[in-house]
């Protein structure tokens, strides 16, 4: 996992080569014929990069993104009418059962299928009308880290170039960078305070929502936690009740329109005596996790890594083997 993990930057920028053509002939199709709707389709951590994908897409494109639940086909064979409509198909290995009913379905129905797959060779690449290869490279740990870092990256790369959005781009292209130098930063705060931690939220907020979705899954699989991602927003409607005196948070905020509310929420949990840890921003009362700076759609790319260096290090504080979590597999077989 670590030694996977530090690979992200390669991975990206290797991407962003070999995808410039392919994504720069997807957009001027997409731009001449928008699709009515895009539906990604997605499990575990690729569905947290859809998550990501929505809400990119919906405040760069303004365009309706929804999740598809793929027990609609694979279990219920129902047929939604996806004419018109894009399918943006994630995964790491383009092998889950149930993920190929669900895109063989949207492609009967009338859908473009658009696959971020980082094996380029696998089922669910030979069913896309477009492929985005990830270009993570081979990955023995469980526990997905640069194919997720690399989805990411091409979710940014395929709405920057849609949208003309020509400074996103650029920082896109300073990513790989930045990526390098988000892995240096010391978070062993964060080791020392969640060792003997049972149960915690991780949150986000926007795009954020995607690392703290993607962190949490991560905390369980890798460290035995009972970790629950949370919108910042979510959190005062029910949630709060569980928080008290030294219960952990880990909360991430991005350079946006959502920090404000991020901080005062940070603020106030850490004024109710929970001990806060925060990356990405500062409040009162919490403990601050150093984080590299960057356009605010980058910086979620560069939370997520130094995550991960962390997460890493605390699975094996916990006495875990982060690279063989308990009763699971690479290619989960859902049916």
């Amino acid at each position: 996992m670590y030694r996977e993990a530090a690979q992200a930057p390669d991975a990206v920028r290797e991407q962003l080569r070999v995808n410039a053509t392919r994504v720069a002939q997807l957009t001027a199709r997409l731009r001449q014929a928008p699709p009515r709707a895009v539906v990604t389709c997605a499990r575990g951590s690729s569905d947290h990069a859809a998550t990501f994908a929505r809400y990119l897409i919906e405040t760069r494109l303004g365009l309706l993104t929804s999740s598809a639940a793929p027990s609609v086909s694979s279990v219920y064979a129902a047929r939604p009418d996806l004419a018109g409509a894009m399918v943006l198909a994630i995964s790491q290995s383009g092998a889950s059962p149930d993920l190929l009913a669900a895109v063989s379905s949207a492609r009967a129905a009338g859908a473009h299928i658009v696959a971020l797959v980082n094996a380029p060779d696998s089922p669910l690449a030979q069913l896309a009308d477009d492929l985005l290869p990830l270009c993570a490279g081979l990955e023995r740990s469980v526990a997905a880290t640069k194919s997720y870092i690399a989805s990411l990256a091409a979710i940014v790369h395929l709405v920057a170039d849609w949208a003309r959005d020509a400074q996103l781009a650029a920082a896109l292209q300073q990513a790989p960078e930045l990526l390098e130098r988000a892995w240096q930063l010391d978070w062993s705060a964060a080791v020392t305070r969640l060792t003997p931690a049972n149960n915690l939220y991780v949150v986000g907020r926007g795009l954020g929502l995607a690392i703290a979705q993607e962190a949490a899954l991560k905390l369980k699989e890798t460290c035995g936690l009972h970790a629950e991602a949370v919108s910042a927003a979510e959190l005062r409607h029910g949630p709060m009740a569980l928080v008290r005196a030294g219960f952990p948070l880990v909360i991430f905020s991005q350079d946006d329109e959502s920090r404000a509310g991020v901080v005062q929420l940070s603020g106030e949990l850490a004024a109710q005596g929970a001990d806060v840890l925060l990356a990405g921003a500062a409040a009162a009362g919490a403990t601050i996790l150093p984080t590299q700076a960057a356009h605010p759609v980058i910086e979620p790319l560069l939370l997520a890594q130094s995550f991960y260096r962390m997460a890493n290090a605390l699975s094996l504080a916990r006495g875990r083997d982060p690279d063989r979590p308990p009763h699971l597999h690479k290619v989960t077989e859902t049916l």
